[in-house]
Formats: structure tokens, C-alpha cells, sequence
């Protein structure tokens, strides 16, 4: 129980805390950045809103807002909030947690959140304790790292989070978060007068770095450094803006991930033969502290495992630098180390030395193969057992070589060594081919019969969920299966992505999409209610957060029905649908209108029947030879051809200039034949012959007169129903962006 001395401390602690942990947001209307998994609509928002969290774990760099996130679902949840940091507590304090957390569940149904800041630091031994907790609902998980969970929390614990990765706030981000603070009249300096010039402004979110906390503290610094002047302004200019925050703060530690992730860029950077690069991500590690020794190691490792024989000289040319560098310390030592780095990156490369480890893996696999008994050694037993006889020896040959086996009889033929065709190694390609042919044909070796290389697979938790997804993404038919395949290559979707099926009522791409952005979202647009109640249905095995979100609305008025929603904030990454543009004749205005649903670089992707090249249905009767076919062929291509008809008198460059007219950025459309068997029963060739406006009997009375219309149906229904035929059709595959 607080006494009123505790809460005189702790209100004193909120006054005097610093401006970063007063501007603590306290709402996710106040948190700024980390769109990719806070933007509306996004999985982890829509959680927090409907209190439905289940456990996370929250992994960036500093002050990217972990904590804060976690602070901002301590405020919305009903769920009893208990706060820990690794560093300090362990499991005494963990066993106090979650005897209290039963208790409270038990007696008054309300469920325990525990946020863990810096869970990394906790040993195997105190996650395992955590886990049963976490298994049996007792405890929901927070947990905030700037480690790789996948490296240093417990596998248990991240197979039952969901895992979600901030990124360093851009300066938009920053300078939004300074602006905040200036204007906030409570927690932030709304009561002084604050002059913050804009150059000031750039300056604090460049050196910070996508690190709020560190511009945050500099302008803390500036505004109760700097004297107001005689207006009462406090004048924060560029000066003092440099003074506040001098040296940019870089994201590195000589033992995690930033460490090994630099490092990697660096061998990358080399050996993609890219020394401007290379010179960066070095700059990058000596600007940060790494130990210029370990890197030479690296580069002693390149020398041989990138370089190689295209270069021989390279592994002694970096050595030298690194004796070079010992020999005469900091700071002139970090000429030699560019030196090398810039001697490896410019060098031929070649990883040929790769093939020792092929023969490393091989003898490690295969059944033990004596060795060849001429080239035993002979020195013990030549008499006794014959060894090393028939050994020739390659100096009394002419060019000191001769042909003869050196491998197991087995592996004859077995290449480990293949020779670059570049620099040095380039020289010696031909020698050591020629080399084997003659050998493999002194020999008389047959083909080489080694077996097929092993194939691991994993197969992921398989949760009732996760089976029943690829169950509803999967029934369907080829062609349409080949079509969804086909446009969901339009775009490498991400995990938080938010995807709208503009055609869902058939699920085809709305499942497939839904299984794709677990940490994100699918939007599906269906024409009817029942539609709608069907998805739903099927959906219901899926947790309710991992539903689809389904729009009842016609093409034409998708944005309407968005904007008097719930999801009037939401905007897509990628949209996709069959068949959307092509039954709407004002295609223009509904493409504009989705193109204001998407966020810049958004992609869309469509396919669609083109009418014009669709199957004739008097080629259906090609086979009679009737001699009227041929006028009732030319009016049946005058369909498509009438400028009236805007329903089918058009094609994929009409589909292209309308995506183009809206703003996107297209590809050109590829058109795909397809072919499908299917039976013309009676009720699809009276759908055909009805009297509504719209049917293909109507637009046949505009060029052919009545009396051929109706002998063609006769025919039509005389010989081809319930008969099978072969559809032709084309679908146009068209792939735009938002710029």
C-alpha cells in the first residue's frame, strides 16, 4: 500500500524526469513511427485496440519506442500491467509475479500482461522458468530486446510470440517527436517560448540518428543551456543545435547484432568487387570502436575464401598490412587497413579453395575408402605387402607430371577443384583440364556413380489454423490456381503488409493473401451479403483477430464504403483482384479511386478476361459447315468492334491507359491464353439468348437480323447441348505501382 510519502516521490520523480521519459507517448494516437506494424489496420494495432494482445516480443535498436510501445498497451489494456527489467529481477521475483497472476485470474477472471525490458539478459535457466507460465495463459509475454530473439531468447518463448521488429525512426519521425515536445504545455516545454530554427531542426534528426531519445535529450540540453533573450525567446540555432548533439551516435555492439550484421555488409561489399562500399561499412566499424585486429582477421580469411588463386598475393598482401599495422599503431595504422581492404575488394575473386570443404563434407559421409595401395607408403612394408608398388614418380616424367590414380577407385572422376577464369587462376584453368582428361583416360575410369546429394526439410509447428489456410487457399481449380500464382508474383509481399482481394467472393486470393501477412492484414471487396456471411463462416476456425476483414460494396464505390467504416485510416501495399476492371464501363474513376487507397509504392495487380479475344461462339459450329455461318461469324465480330459498347469494345491497352489516367505507374499488360474443357448445357445457352440488354443475343440484333439469331440458337441447341467443347480464352496480367 503507497503512502503519501510515496506518492510525493513519485510525483517529484515525474516532474524532474527527463524531457524522453516525460514525452513518453501514453496512446497510440501519440506514438509516432513504426508504421510497418502500427499503421491503421495493421495486426499489432488492431490488437492493442481490441485488447486481445497475446504474448510479443518487441526487438530493435534503441530508442525506436520498445518500451514505450509496451507502456503504451500497459495504458489501454484491462489486463493487470506488471513491469520487470532482466537486469535487475530474476526468479524470486518471477515465482512472486505469477503466484498472484493465478490468483487474480482465478478469483477475478482478469488476465496479467508482464513486460520484461531487456529480456535477453535473462539466462536459459530464468526463461525456462517463465515458460510454463506463458504455455498455460497464466502470463502474457512482453519482451524487449535490442538482441536477435532468434539468437538469445529461449526457442520456446519465441515459437509462442509473435515477434515484431522496429527499425530506427526516420528524421520525419524525429523531427515530429522535437515538434511534439515543444508544443506540449504539461510534459514538454508548450509554457517557454521556443524559436527552433529548421536548419537546427535537420540537424538534431540527422545526428540522432533514428534515435528519439538521443534528439530528445539534445534538445533538452539546448533549451536549459540557452538564455532567453530580451523577449523571452529562447533562440535554438544552428549553433547551438551542434553544440547540443556533436557526434552522430552509431548503432554498434562489439557482441551483437549490429557487430555481426556491419561485418557482414563489409565481406559483402568486398566481394562483390565494390570499394566505395567497402571503404563505408570499414569507416562504419573503426567510427564505432571495433578492434582493427579482428578485422584483419576477416580479411585474412577473404584472401583465401574470396580472392584465392585468381590472386595468390592477396593472402600475403593483407598479413603484411596487419604486420604493418602492429608495427605502427593509431591512428597511422588505419592506412594499412584501408589498404588491405581496398586490395581485397579491387582483386580478382575466386572461392575455387571452396572445394576442399566439398571433399571435407564427402569424407565425413561417405563409407571409409582405403587408400590406393601404390601410393602407400613404402618405406615398412613394400616386400612384405607390395605397398607403394607401381608409384610413378611425376620428377622423371617431362614436365613433372605424369597420369595416374591419386583417389580412391570409388571417386575417380570426383572434381573438387574447379579453376576461375580470371587472373592468375585463369593460367592454369587449361593445364589442370587437360590434366584430368588424360588422367580419367589412363585410368580407364568409368562414370562416376556417387549418390544424390542429401535434401533436409523442416516442417513448422503444423497449428489447426495454419492446416486449414493452405486447405482453403489450395481447393481450387487449376486455371484459377495458375492465375493467383501469377499475380501474387507481382509483389515480394512482407509479413505486415495489408492486402485488399478488390474480387473476393470466391476466397481464390483472399486466403492465399491472409496466410502471407500473418503480422498485417486481408481486406476482401465482395458484391453481396451472402458473399460476405459465407468468407466470414469459413473463417471462423481462425482466431478472430486473424480474420479477414470483408466490404460489401459495388466497384464503383469500394472508397465510399472504406471511409464509412471503421477502416477509414487503412491503406493498402498491395492490391489484387480478377476480372475488376473489365464488367465496369466507368473503369476510369474506379481506378482512381483505389489508387488513393494505396500507400506510395503500393503495388496492384489484376487480371482480366479480355472480351475482344475471347471464344466465338460461332466457331463452336465450325464443324457443320452450315453456309450461313459466315454472315452470322461477321456480325458476331462486329460486337466487339462497336464504339457504343463500352463493355466489350475494349482491351489490355484500354485496361493500361486506365490505370495510367489514375496515376499509376504500369508494365506493360502480358497476355495469356487459356483453354478449358466445359459442357454447354441448356440454361448457359438461354443465358446467352435471353432478352436483357446486356446479353450476347441483344448486341447479335444490332448486325444480324432476327430470324438468324434465332436459327443460330436452334442450331446452337440441336447439336451442341451437354456436349463438352474446348473455351479458348486470354487474360490480361497487369502490374501497376503507386509512385
Amino acid at each position: 500500500m503507497k503512502t503519501l510519502f510515496d506518492h510525493a516521490r513519485e510525483k517529484l520523480l515525474r516532474e524532474e524526469a527527463p524531457l524522453a521519459a516525460r514525452m513518453r507517448p501514453r496512446t497510440l494516437q501519440e506514438y509516432i513511427g513504426q508504421e510497418h506494424i502500427l499503421a491503421p489496420g495493421r495486426l499489432l494495432r488492431r490488437a492493442i485496440q481490441a485488447d486481445q494482445i497475446s504474448s510479443l516480443i518487441f526487438y530493435g535498436p534503441p530508442g525506436t519506442g520498445k518500451t514505450t510501445l509496451a507502456s503504451v498497451i500497459a495504458n489501454t489494456t484491462k489486463s493487470h500491467f506488471v513491469t520487470l527489467n532482466a537486469v535487475m529481477a530474476g526468479i524470486a521475483d518471477l515465482r512472486e509475479i505469477t503466484t498472484s497472476a493465478q490468483a487474480r485470474l482465478g478469483e477475478i477472471q482478469v488476465r496479467t500482461i508482464l513486460f520484461i525490458d531487456e529480456v535477453h539478459r535473462w539466462n536459459k535457466a530464468q526463461q525456462d522458468a517463465l515458460l510454463p507460465w506463458v504455455e498455460n495463459g497464466t502470463i502474457i509475454l512482453i519482451g524487449a530486446t535490442t538482441e536477435n530473439p532468434y539468437f538469445t531468447v529461449n526457442r520456446a518463448l519465441v515459437s509462442r510470440s509473435r515477434i515484431f521488429q522496429l527499425k530506427p525512426l526516420d528524421d520525419n519521425n524525429i523531427k515530429d517527436i522535437v515538434r511534439q515536445a515543444i508544443a506540449d504545455p504539461v510534459r514538454g516545454y508548450g509554457g517557454k517560448k521556443i524559436q527552433l530554427d529548421d536548419d537546427a531542426l535537420g540537424h538534431l534528426a540527422n545526428v540522432a540518428n533514428g534515435d528519439a531519445r538521443a534528439a530528445l535529450n539534445a534538445l533538452e540540453l539546448a533549451v536549459e543551456t540557452t538564455e532567453p533573450n530580451q523577449d523571452g525567446i529562447i533562440h535554438i540555432d544552428m549553433a547551438v543545435a551542434e553544440e547540443s548533439i556533436q557526434k552522430r551516435a552509431v548503432l554498434y555492439d562489439r557482441e551483437g547484432d549490429y557487430h555481426f550484421d556491419t561485418i557482414s555488409a563489409f565481406i559483402k561489399s568486398m566481394r562483390g568487387s565494390d570499394p566505395d562500399a567497402t571503404f563505408y561499412w570499414l569507416a562504419k566499424m573503426i567510427y564505432a570502436g571495433e578492434d582493427p585486429r579482428f578485422i584483419f582477421r576477416r580479411m585474412t580469411i577473404f584472401a583465401s575464401e574470396d580472392i584465392g588463386m585468381a590472386d595468390p598475393q592477396a593472402l600475403s598482401f593483407v598479413i603484411s598490412a596487419a604486420e604493418a599495422f602492429d608495427r605502427v599503431g593509431l591512428p597511422e595504422g588505419h592506412y594499412p587497413l584501408a589498404h588491405a581492404a581496398l586490395y581485397c575488394a579491387t582483386a580478382p575473386k575466386s572461392n575455387s579453395v571452396m572445394g576442399f570443404f566439398d571433399a571435407l563434407k564427402l569424407v565425413g559421409a561417405e563409407r571409409e575408402e582405403d587408400v590406393p595401395n601404390h601410393l602407400k607408403d613404402a618405406s615398412r612394408d613394400q616386400k612384405g605387402f607390395g605397398h607403394g608398388i607401381g608409384y610413378q614418380y611425376p620428377h622423371a616424367y617431362r614436365d613433372h607430371w605424369v597420369a595416374q590414380q591419386y583417389l580412391p577407385a570409388s571417386l575417380q572422376g570426383k572434381l573438387f577443384y574447379e579453376p576461375g577464369t580470371i587472373g592468375y587462376e585463369a593460367k592454369l584453368a587449361d593445364t589442370v583440364r587437360q590434366r584430368r582428361e588424360l588422367q580419367l583416360a589412363a585410368i580407364r575410369e568409368a562414370d562416376d556413380q556417387l549418390a544424390p546429394p542429401e535434401i533436409l526439410t523442416f516442417s513448422p509447428t503444423d497449428k489447426t489454423s495454419e492446416r486449414w489456410l493452405a486447405r482453403a487457399a489450395d481447393n481450387l481449380a487449376p486455371q484459377l490456381a495458375t492465375i493467383r500464382e501469377r499475380l501474387f508474383k507481382a509483389r515480394n509481399l512482407n509479413r505486415h503488409d495489408l492486402v485488399i482481394d478488390l474480387t473476393a467472393d470466391n476466397g481464390a486470393c483472399l486466403w492465399h493473401a491472409l496466410r502471407s501477412v500473418p503480422e498485417g492484414g486481408a481486406w476482401g471487396r465482395v458484391n453481396s451479403l451472402q458473399n460476405k456471411e459465407i468468407l466470414l463462416e469459413q473463417a471462423q476456425n481462425l482466431a478472430e483477430l486473424t480474420r479477414p476483414n470483408i466490404v460489401v460494396a459495388p466497384r464503383n464505390q469500394l472508397k465510399t464504403e472504406l471511409q464509412n467504416s471503421q477502416w477509414k485510416d487503412v491503406r493498402f501495399d498491395f492490391a489484387v483482384g480478377r476480372n475488376w476492371l473489365s464488367t465496369e464501363p466507368s473503369r476510369d474513376m474506379i481506378a482512381k479511386e483505389l489508387f488513393d487507397l494505396l500507400v506510395p509504392g503500393a503495388t496492384l495487380a489484376i487480371a482480366e478476361n479480355i472480351t475482344r479475344h475471347s471464344q466465338r461462339i460461332t466457331d463452336l459450329l465450325a464443324e457443320f459447315q452450315l453456309p450461313w455461318l459466315d454472315k452470322a461469324r461477321e456480325a458476331e465480330e462486329k460486337i466487339y468492334v462497336n464504339p457504343d459498347d463500352p463493355l466489350v469494345n475494349w482491351d489490355e491497352s484500354t485496361l493500361e491507359a486506365s490505370l495510367a489516367n489514375a496515376g499509376f505507374n504500369t508494365v506493360k499488360p502480358e497476355l495469356v491464353p487459356f483453354h478449358r474443357e466445359t459442357t454447354i448445357t441448356l440454361a448457359l445457352l438461354n443465358r446467352w439468348f435471353d432478352n436483357t440488354p446486356q446479353s450476347f443475343k441483344s448486341r447479335l440484333l444490332n448486325h444480324l437480323d432476327e430470324a438468324a439469331v434465332n436459327l443460330l440458337f436452334k442450331v446452337l441447341q440441336e447439336n451442341l447441348v451437354n456436349r463438352k467443347v474446348i473455351w479458348g480464352s486470354q487474360v490480361a496480367f497487369l502490374t501497376a505501382t503507386k509512385p
